[in-house]
């Protein structure tokens, strides 16, 4: 079925609710950073798209999905299980493939826009 402009989500305008949720204590690194989600698009139940926000703090990350990001504002660091690490500030772009493990550290507030591609689980 051919989709027209009335498929396509803005996400300026897409309506999305914003979830809130704290960073899980078992991957707390430092700090209590509460995080924050808005789904604008998903598609096939493994294709997702929309922005994120965290407050300063650092936890473990464990990326089973690849995601694309662009980072909108504030100022993180992004570090590898040997401590190598990439900062990131507004305009960065950035692809982490699934497989990637560190840790994620807020050092300023940040927001990201995100396109996640999450390979479908065996049988589905």
């Amino acid at each position: 079925m051919s989709k027209t402009i009335a498929d396509l989500v803005d996400f300026a305008d897409s309506g999305a609710a914003t979830e809130h949720y704290p960073t899980p204590e078992d991957r707390l690194v430092k700090g209590h950073p509460s995080q924050h989600n808005r789904l604008h698009f998903q598609a096939d139940n493994c294709f997702f798209a929309g922005e994120w926000g965290g407050e300063p703090g650092c936890w473990k990350v464990k990326y089973t999905e690849n995601e694309y990001f662009q980072i909108l504002s504030g100022k993180s660091i992004i570090r590898d299980l040997q401590g190598r690490e990439l900062v990131l500030t507004a305009g960065d772009q950035v692809c982490v493939p699934a497989g990637f493990e560190g840790e994620w550290e807020v050092l300023e507030t940040t927001r990201k826009t995100y396109v996640i591609y999450e390979k479908p689980a065996q049988g589905d």
